[in-house]
């Protein structure tokens, strides 16, 4: 007895996004923790992935990947186009603490938030709300960074105004060399930035799926708003608007490198992020999973090892 077998007439029914295939997802989760790094067919041959033993050597690694690459492209005189995300967020402290450390100044990067809480029509929070993505990354990165940050005018928000111009100046920026990276987590639902799983519907073809570069005002699925409230919102669901302004794959597939994060652990062996790991892994490349097409880049994602499981029951 599961969800599977009990799910005609309850309330689930209808909830969850309409392509997924639960057997599948379930064969997904059910390999051993040991099998999580074997290579599939579909991923590219420099996606690698990178287990962390805690959240503080995810932390440390993820943010010594961010400066590392700042300081490569920097060394080689190549501007960089980082598209970032808030959430994961811990990498950001020691990102500034190794560049620090190295001297490296950031007047070569562009900094382009993936995404950011909106109403229906895409209208944003103000930037000083402590709810915003755009706060969020001033106080944890663009400011601690001191005089070697970022330039104001080389940072990108995901508001009305700005979003729809990203693929351009991208674009733009790569015509003069530039690496593009994306920065990303990945979502309860398997979200990239808030690109949600519903919108595969939307879309006659995969190409035409892959080729949307942003969505203002876009609806966010239930556990998207769940997950937040959960791990920015302290559980207070009422606070966490129900769409979003975000990047689409038309971006987040053009990148040149990634640098994934999943580290949804909590106390006492509970975890919120098992499943979706597993699945971006494994699932194979479909719209109906957005992360499904990470593997498919080069780049690292790094995990913390508990959410490779086992997945199996374990009453708290």
């Amino acid at each position: 007895m599961n969800l599977i077998t009990t799910l005609a007439g309850s309330m689930m029914e209808g909830f969850l996004p309409r392509g997924w295939d639960l057997a599948r997802i379930d064969a997904c989760c059910a390999h051993p923790p040991q099998a999580i790094a074997e290579r599939q067919p579909w991923w590219h041959t420099g996606f690698e992935l990178a287990a962390c033993e805690s959240i503080a050597d995810f932390d440390v690694m993820m943010g010594h990947e961010i400066a590392t690459v700042i300081q490569r492209t920097g060394a080689e005189g190549r501007k960089l186009a980082l598209i970032l995300p808030v959430g994961p967020m811990g990498m950001y402290r020691w990102a500034v603490y190794f560049l620090k450390e190295w001297g490296v100044a950031c007047e070569h990067v562009y900094g382009f938030n993936m995404d950011e809480w909106s109403d229906h029509a895409g209208q944003t929070l103000p930037a000083n709300n402590p709810g915003a993505f755009q706060n969020a990354m001033e106080a944890a990165f663009y400011g601690p960074l001191g005089k070697g940050t970022v330039p104001q005018n080389q940072r990108w928000f995901a508001t009305p105004d700005r979003l729809p111009h990203y693929a351009e100046r991208i674009a733009e920026l790569k015509q003069q060399g530039a690496h593009l990276v994306v920065i990303f987590g990945i979502g309860r639902v398997c979200h990239i930035a808030f690109w949600e799983p519903h919108f595969a519907a939307e879309y006659p073809t995969v190409d035409a799926w892959k080729a949307a570069t942003h969505r203002l005002g876009a609806r966010l699925h239930p556990l998207t708003i769940e997950q937040n409230a959960i791990t920015s919102f302290k559980s207070r669901t009422t606070l966490v608007p129900a769409f979003a302004n975000t990047i689409g794959p038309g971006l987040f597939l053009a990148a040149d490198q990634i640098i994934g994060g999943a580290e949804g652990v909590f106390d006492r062996g509970m975890q919120w992020q098992g499943a979706s790991l597993w699945m971006t892994l494994r699932y194979g490349p479909d719209p109906w999973v957005p992360s499904s097409f990470m593997p498919t880049l080069p780049g690292r994602l790094f995990y913390h090892k508990g959410l490779a499981g086992p997945l199996t029951p374990d009453l708290n």
